[in-house]
C-alpha cells in the first residue's frame, strides 16, 4: 500500500504532481527511444533543434529547455559522438559552435515521434484540448514566476 501524502497547499500538490509526471515522461521517453539509441535527454535535444528549424548553440538549446549549458553540452557531445548531430562553425561567434541534426539524427527523431504520436493519441482520449491549453497556461505562469524569483542569469 502506498503511503498517503499530505500537502500544505494546492501549489505543493501541483509541484509534486509535476515531479511525478516528469518521472513518468522520462521513463516513457527512455523506453520508446531505446530502439533508436535515444534517451529522453537526447530526444529532447533533437526535438529542440527540430522545432527551432535551424542550428543552435548549446547555450541557446539550454535556455529553450530550461537546463544548464553544461548538461546540454554533455548530451550534445554524446549525440555528436554517435553521429546524430554535427557541430558547425558559427559565423556570429568563434567559440560557440552550432549544433545541427544529421540524417541519422533526423531519422531517429522521426522514429521516436511516430511512437510518441501513437501514445499521445491514446493519452489524449482523457485529456480534452481545453484542459491541455489551461494546463499549459498554468505551467507557463508557474515557470515565469519561478524565474522571476530565481533568475538563472
Amino acid at each position: 500500500m502506498e503511503p498517503k501524502l499530505t500537502f500544505n497547499t494546492q501549489l505543493d500538490a501541483l509541484s509534486f504532481a509535476i515531479f511525478r509526471v516528469h518521472g513518468a515522461l522520462i521513463a516513457t521517453g527512455d523506453r520508446i527511444g531505446a530502439g533508436q539509441g535515444l534517451t529522453s535527454a537526447r530526444w529532447q535535444i533533437l526535438g529542440t533543434l527540430t522545432l527551432a528549424g535551424e542550428p543552435l548553440t548549446v547555450a541557446q538549446i539550454a535556455r529553450l529547455m530550461g537546463l544548464t549549458r553544461q548538461a546540454v553540452q554533455r548530451v550534445t557531445n554524446d549525440l555528436e559522438q554517435v553521429g546524430m548531430l554535427t557541430m558547425q562553425d558559427n559565423p556570429a561567434h568563434k567559440r560557440a559552435r552550432l549544433a545541427w541534426l544529421t540524417d541519422q539524427g533526423r531519422a531517429a527523431y522521426a522514429e521516436v515521434m511516430t511512437e510518441w504520436s501513437r501514445l499521445a493519441a491514446i493519452l489524449a482520449v482523457n485529456l480534452p484540448d481545453t484542459r491541455i491549453t489551461e494546463t499549459i497556461a498554468c505551467l507557463e505562469t508557474l515557470k515565469d514566476e519561478l524565474q522571476t524569483l530565481s533568475p538563472s542569469d
